[in-house]
């Protein structure tokens, strides 16, 4: 068999379709092309015996929780600095191992209803972003700012790891990494009106603070109207995102020809890592679940404090070291996913790091700000939010980072050496600017 049949087959094989030499033309007639095609596996082949990763590594961190609890006064006597690194250590171990839980029990629900990849594989990368929903509730009635912040950096850490990635990639001849069709499409919409909303929003900050004795705060009915907007936004671009790939599917299955039993094992194939589980054992592993991100994100929460309140160090600097450390779990998944060669999964991974962060984290940090500023504790010293310089720069420069995306990714391909050097440059510009400057009036 000839080198380019076998990548043929291997690729038909990969995707779950139907094996022979003329899947691939007859796809590639009706203008569907099979490199873009893929199946989102989950779970992992290592959970489907014996006791799980995450539930050694839960117990671990709730083995380090229970030992800081009995050990309090003894702790007390370490420095500031190790006591914060200490809560940061326990508090990340605890809420990444509940995030892979959380993410473990959707598998096993949507492999008992035998949901599509499609949709089985969007709603466990939403998932995915428990963590910083969960740093970002605790650490919210600590520092409303560097909540906000942590939300709004976070987006441009998971755009620079999508840059750097999607480098990494193997390319075809053209040097490109083709993603999935329904992602191209609807992630350059998104992408555009994530930048033009960032642009609108920090230029109104800009103008208003500018202007002598105007608005220079947002109100918590400001803070429920962007989030409004946003979450409708996401909500129809999930809509499109799932609906996009249920069109594509239903032409692949039309142009094979593929029988119920072809479309049976495509499906098979989504859970073939997934251990079957009763909905009793589902319900315990939700619970589970939230119970770690709780103690996790408390301990963090404390982290946070001490950095902030005890030893007086800038909420941006706080919020840069949390963002980072908040989406360690979506990094390990587009590990996970890339160390089994399934590239197009840790792709769309990496890209939805980018647009969940943006249109579901974001306006849940707002939301949940404006209920803290209207109702919990209005006299907070960080409420209402400013329009501070910061928090201009963080906004305006969404533009040009989803502007660059965009653009880069309109010929349905990935990033290039020259396209990932100015990405980082964007990134590091930014953070440059906010450490320097994030504390100067605008």
């Amino acid at each position: 068999m000839s080198e380019s049949k076998h990548n043929k087959n291997s690729d038909v094989a990969a995707a779950g379709l139907p094996s022979g030499d003329n899947a691939d033309a007859q796809l590639r007639r009706t203008g569907i092309n099979p490199e873009r095609l893929s199946v989102v596996k989950l779970g992992r082949r290592s959970h489907l015996t014996g006791v799980p990763s995450w539930l050694w590594r839960l117990g671990s961190g709730l083995l380090l929780w229970s030992l800081a609890l009995l050990f309090h006064s003894p702790l007390a006597q370490l420095s500031p600095y190790l006591q914060a690194a200490i809560k940061l250590v326990i508090g990340l171990i605890i809420l990444i191992a509940a995030c892979e839980i959380l993410v473990s029990a959707t598998e096993r629900l949507a492999a008992r209803f035998q949901w599509n990849h499609y949709i089985a594989g969007t709603l466990a990368e939403i998932l995915s972003t428990t963590p910083e929903l969960v740093v970002i509730a605790f650490v919210i009635p600590v520092s409303p700012i560097t909540a906000f912040t942590i939300s709004v950096v976070t987006i441009y850490n998971n755009a620079l790891v999508f840059s750097l990635y999607s480098y990494f990639l193997p390319k075809d001849k053209a040097g490109k990494f083709l993603m999935p069709a329904p992602i191209t499409e609807a992630g350059s919409q998104i992408l555009i009106g994530g930048g033009a909303m960032g642009l609108i929003i920090g230029l109104v900050m800009l103008t208003l603070n500018s202007a002598p004795e105007s608005k220079n705060s947002f109100s918590a009915t400001d803070l429920i109207f962007i989030s409004v907007i946003l979450l409708v936004i996401f909500a129809v671009y999930i809509y499109k995102l799932l609906t996009s790939y249920a069109r594509e599917e239903a032409e692949v299955r039309e142009n094979l020809s593929m029988s119920e039993k072809d479309i049976e094992q495509r499906l098979e194939l989504v859970y073939e890592n997934v251990k079957p589980s009763s909905f009793w054992t589902i319900g315990l592993l939700f619970l589970l679940g939230i119970f770690g991100a709780f103690i996790g994100g408390h301990e963090i929460s404390g982290f946070a404090s001490t950095m902030i309140r005890d030893l007086d160090i800038n909420p941006i600097l706080t919020a840069l070291i949390l963002a980072l450390f908040a989406g360690l779990s979506e990094y390990v998944i587009l590990w996970q996913s890339h160390r089994k060669g399934e590239y197009g999964i840790a792709l769309a991974n990496a890209f939805g790091g980018i647009t969940q962060v943006m249109f579901l984290v974001l306006p849940f940090t707002l939301l949940w700000i404006a209920l803290y500023q209207g109702f919990l504790n209005p006299a907070h010293p960080e409420l209402p939010l400013e329009f501070s310089t910061a928090n201009i720069f963080l906004l305006l420069f969404l533009f040009p980072t989803f502007y660059t995306l965009s653009s880069l990714l309109e010929e349905d391909h990935t990033l290039g050496v020259l396209d990932t050097t100015i990405m980082t440059g964007i990134f590091l510009f930014l953070i440059v600017l906010l450490v320097s400057y994030g504390g100067v009036p605008a």
